[in-house]
């Protein structure tokens, strides 16, 4: 090994107790029981139904429960039990309220919750159970925690307990024992996509997934769109803005990361005023909290933007004839005397014929007011200290795809013709497909963020968009995105948009094979993780796919899909034993009796330890390493330190 290194190893292990010991220790960590990890997908803003699904480990805090307390403790207080550890601020008022919590009370709580916490804990060291506690409580769920068999248990809980009680810090110890049993159930969390849009506040989803300690995001496309607004796409600028406009979410923009909307209202106000913008009166799906906006004013601010971005996408296809998008430039194309558009060779009339920003000679330039506009709201973007920080984290954790513990993680698909074989993608004047495209288009999407400016910049930020909805676009994966047709014409047979070939060669266990041996994984043990596409389980149709090789979890948490779906959403669990999916209900304020179903996917051969994933693997690296730390020490030539 290079000596370099070794001696910067040193530095850290600087004699041969300090390198034996960690040797030591790695060992130990190598053979515990792998940590559980959780999928999650396409949440699309709906923070409460998400923040329950990790609040209570989609369910898996609740069968915990069961199985340490269900002979001793009766149905109903193991529910009230799981709903305390769920949301304790909130239990805690409230049965202080109703006059339930005495001091018996708390005891008896306190207790149980130790059992709990000693049962979701069982598969950690001591030290990492520790960093995960509330630091002024460490010491004392500590001592809770690991009492020896030669100690009688029962008579040290009741000391310590009874110190705690008198010492007047019960409640807030129940709330730590709480925040700790939800800590512990999630050891790992991956996110396949699709954080934002149509639900209220992905913002305080990004929130909570800061906090979380190990987490991983791909990329979907409404993430993308939003790291492209951020780098400046004015045509994802405007786009982030009309979705938010059409599901009427101004708590997002306004209240969640400052975008000033004023310009907005005041342009739309004025340039359709003797417009009722009857065809774009928002969908609300949940009511604004903090920035309540006149529906009709909406409307307006919707129709505005949407017109922008309509004339935005038709420069960007005019700027970039390689990406063969010429036939989505529908809006350039229509025929503003008589108010239609031709397609496919038939004539269709508009639904809406008050375009008074739309010069005919030159349908996609922006009006003065709507450039000056532009510039507001993308200064605004810019200087949103909230949304960069949001958008570096999604960077920071965020990729196109992940390959980790034998599973293939990615939002939408690997771009396939009608034959079943990889689609080409021309990126800044090369051919990419497969795994290369997508390496290719993570380094895209960093370069349109993190480079300042110049040509390469506005390449990269410009093809953000295409990311959006391109026919080829791993993260859209549909032939067309038929945005103008589904607002402006009225032939439902224009608004269909047709998935790419993956989704039906997918459902082919060769076809799952050939695309994990791409990336390097077994094809005969491995699982590809998909999202992107609702699972309407109520018409039959199973998430998982290809004999076992594709789980398709997107199941519908956003109320968008709940209707198409029948459930809401689906969480896949990957602990020691087995994979499981959580079938979820729709979430309902409060979350009591949300409890999933689980269902049983696949039975491990054996319990996996940590020594079973790459997690192990690299500790493995660590061990070797270290032991050639243990040969220069004894041979001398890396001298010891005391």
């Amino acid at each position: 090994m290079d000596k370099k290194y070794l001696q910067l190893l040193a530095k850290e292990y600087p004699n041969i107790e300090a390198a034996a010991s960690e040797i030591v220790n790695l060992s130990a960590i190598r053979s515990l029981p792998k940590g559980t990890e959780y999928f999650f997908s396409d949440m699309h803003g709906e923070y409460e139904a998400f923040l329950h699904m990790l609040k209570s480990a989609s369910g898996m805090i609740k069968i915990k429960i069961d199985l340490t307390l269900g002979k001793t403790v009766s149905s109903a207080e193991r529910e009230s039990l799981a709903e305390l550890i769920y949301y304790p601020d909130k239990e805690l008022k409230r049965l202080t309220h109703i006059g339930a919590v005495t001091d018996e009370w708390r005891r008896l709580t306190i207790y149980r919750l130790i059992l709990v916490c000693e049962t979701v804990s069982a598969k950690y060291t001591r030290s990492r159970v520790r960093k995960r506690a509330q630091e002024n409580m460490v010491y004392i769920l500590d001592e809770l925690l690991n009492v020896t068999d030669d100690v009688n248990k029962d008579y040290y809980y009741d000391e310590i307990i009874s110190n705690v009680l008198d010492t007047g810090i019960a409640d807030r110890f129940i709330k730590s024992l709480c925040t700790l049993i939800q800590s512990l159930a999630i050891d790992c969390l991956h996110i396949i996509g699709d954080i934002y849009d149509r639900g209220p506040r992905a913002d305080i989803i990004m929130n909570e997934l800061i906090s979380m300690h190990d987490v991983d995001v791909q990329w979907g496309n409404h993430d993308i769109s939003w790291m492209g607004a951020a780098s400046g796409c004015r045509a994802l600028i405007a786009n982030v803005i009309r979705i938010s406009m059409r599901y009427n979410n101004f708590d997002l923009l306004e209240d969640g990361y400052g975008l000033n909307l004023r310009a907005l209202a005041v342009f739309a106000a004025e340039v359709y005023k003797d417009d009722d913008c009857a065809l774009f009166m928002p969908h609300t799906l949940d009511d604004n909290i903090y920035d309540p906006v006149d529906a009709a004013l909406v409307a307006k601010m919707h129709k505005a933007v949407t017109v922008i971005q309509l004339k935005l996408e038709g420069q960007l296809i005019a700027r970039h004839p390689e990406w063969e998008m010429q036939q989505r430039d529908v809006f350039s194309r229509t025929d503003w005397q008589d108010h239609t558009v031709e397609i496919d060779g038939k004539p269709h009339r508009l639904l809406d014929t008050c375009f008074p920003t739309v010069d005919p000679d030159d349908p996609l330039k922006l009006s003065e007011g709507e450039e000056e506009l532009m510039n507001v709201l993308e200064m605004s973007f810019m200087h949103s200290e909230k949304l960069a920080e949001h958008m570096r984290f999604l960077y920071s954790k965020g990729s196109m795809y992940k390959s980790i513990n034998g599973n293939l993680l990615f939002h939408g698909c690997i771009p396939l013709d009608d034959s079943g074989e990889l689609q080409s993608v021309m990126i800044d004047g090369e051919y990419y497909s497969g795994k290369e495209l997508l390496d290719k288009l993570d380094e895209t999407a960093n370069k349109a963020y993190f480079l300042h400016s110049g040509e390469e910049k506005q390449y990269a930020s410009d093809f953000m968009w295409y990311l959006w909805c391109g026919a080829k676009s791993p993260l859209y994966g549909k032939d067309k995105m038929a945005f103008f047709e589904r607002y402006f014409l009225d032939d439902k047979a224009l608004h269909k948009e047709n998935y790419n070939a993956y989704y039906k060669f997918s459902e082919r266990e060769d076809v799952c094979g050939r695309i994990l041996s791409m990336f390097g994984l077994d094809p005969k043990t491995g699982h590809i993780i998909n999202g992107h596409v609702p699972v309407k389980i109520k018409n039959g149709e199973s998430p998982v796919k290809a004999n076992g090789r594709l789980f398709v979890i997107d199941g519908g948490i956003s109320k968008a899909y709940q209707k198409a779906t029948g459930i809401a959403g689906y969480t896949l669990i990957y602990d020691s034993h087995s994979l499981n999916l959580a079938e979820h209900k729709p979430f309902v304020s409060g979350g009591s009796g949300l409890t999933p179903e689980i269902h049983l996917v696949e039975k491990l051969p054996r319990r996996a330890n940590i020594s079973d994933t790459d997690k192990g693997h690299e500790i493995l690296e660590q061990i070797n390493d270290l032991r050639e730390l243990l040969e220069a020490y004894r041979s001398g030539t890396i001298k010891q330190r005391p």
